[in-house]
């Protein structure tokens, strides 16, 4: 069981504290926005922004915060997604003031520099490039833009290169004096620290922050329609994505969907798809399938990289499998096979004190409590063979999903 401790300042920052016996702590703030909050002339915006807090403050220089928490052996990290900017550190748990006072500058009193501007929008631009010279990682992108045309949940994250080029200091100041407030963030700590020393550290670090809310208006995507699309590409493999819709992150239906996708293409070699496709019959290197779940709605998605003259029969095997799952409810010994698998593989990662932190921030975030372990069997326990038959039939039905091919 996960023991953890919550309490909430005066200016309103949500603090849950995660003790542990291990030396090694992380803290951070995990931030409600991300792409999907940013407007049509601000595409990739969230992204940016995540690389600007390190490049300047009131009080510091871009080398001074690099070197910060490096000259400790400690590190910075951030990530951007649609729904979520988190910006962490990890070090040795006597270095924790230094950590939470880093972050708490670079969050709250970056300054965004012009001239550090012109830069990084240079850094961004090899990233773009250097994501779309990789299309088992671009379709992905490409896929919830299908998913979700006309809709900030569509877009890329990393932005388009010629909105990149007109952000200014103001632009990212605009952004952050909106989402970046203490209403619309959470601060995480794990490790083997003090309850009342994180209570007196970040108190004393956010005294002069603001209580103010937050205003933020998501709109949610319009009704899905199918579709399925060809995109020449020339590459030397093709690249095939199936899919649709998901369940939201509050769906009860979520689970069934979580245990039916690990069955299909998990990480499990035994997975269904990587027995069919690549085990029994060598036609792909790699095949997987990933579930993603927002506030509002969801993705499912199938991704599998094969011989351009294969495209058809890897589809149609896929679509078998599909077949087997809405057509035929799981026998006993199949459904407790799976379960047991599943509940492996969460006890594993589970190992990872960095995953748990950061899992922990982002589910505190959104629900404002953690979801122990136990609970999470437990719902998994309860599944049966009934609910994941009407689950196939409503996410795996042929008219439900999706194709996006590069070829």
């Amino acid at each position: 069981m996960i023991s953890y401790n919550i309490f909430t300042l005066t200016n309103g920052l949500r603090v849950i504290h995660i003790p542990n016996n291990s030396d090694v702590a992380y803290c951070g703030f995990a931030v409600d926005a991300g792409t999907r909050d940013e407007s049509e002339n601000q595409e990739g915006m969230a992204h940016f922004v995540e690389h600007m807090i390190f490049k300047g403050t009131e009080k510091r220089h871009a080398w001074h915060i690099l070197n910060r928490m490096e000259r400790v052996g400690g590190e910075l990290n951030a990530y951007t997604n649609k729904e979520e900017t988190v910006v962490y550190s990890s070090f040795l748990k006597e270095d924790f003031e230094r950590a939470a006072e880093l972050l708490t500058d670079i969050v709250f009193h970056s300054t965004f520099p012009q001239q550090e501007i012109e830069k990084e929008v240079e850094v961004i631009l090899d990233e773009i490039q250097s994501y779309k010279d990789d299309p088992s990682e671009l379709i992905f992108d490409d896929f919830e833009e299908l998913l979700f045309p006309s809709h900030p949940l569509g877009k890329n994250i990393l932005g388009k290169p010629e909105l990149l080029r007109k952000f200014k200091s103001n632009n990212a100041k605009e952004f952050t004096s909106k989402l970046y407030r203490t209403t619309n963030m959470i601060f995480f700590v794990q490790g083997n620290i003090d309850i009342k020393k994180v209570k007196r550290v970040i108190g004393k670090l956010t005294n002069d922050i603001p209580l103010l809310p937050t205003y933020k208006i998501r709109c949610k995507p319009l009704p899905y329609l199918p579709i399925k699309k060809i995109l020449s590409k020339e590459t030397h493999q093709a690249h095939i994505m199936i899919g649709s819709r998901g369940y939201d992150a509050y769906n009860d239906k979520r689970t069934g969907l979580y245990l039916l996708n690990n069955m299909l293409g998990g990480p499990g070699m035994n997975s269904r798809l990587n027995v069919s496709l690549r085990e029994k019959r060598g036609l792909v290197y790699n095949v997987e399938a990933n579930l993603t779940s927002y506030t509002d709605t969801g993705v499912f998605c199938i991704y599998f990289g094969c011989d351009i003259h294969d495209i058809d029969r890897c589809i149609s095997i896929t679509e078998k499998e599909l077949k087997k799952l809405r057509d035929n409810k799981l026998s006993s010994s199949q459904l407790d096979a799976a379960k047991k698998q599943i509940i492996g593989q969460i006890g594993v990662a589970s190992d990872n004190f960095e995953n748990n932190a950061l899992d922990i921030s982002k589910s505190f975030l959104h629900y404002n409590k953690v979801e122990q372990p136990e609970s999470i069997f437990k719902r998994i326990e309860l599944l049966n063979s009934e609910t994941l038959l009407d689950v196939a039939n409503e996410m795996f039905s042929e008219d439900y999903l999706s194709t996006l091919i590069y070829k």
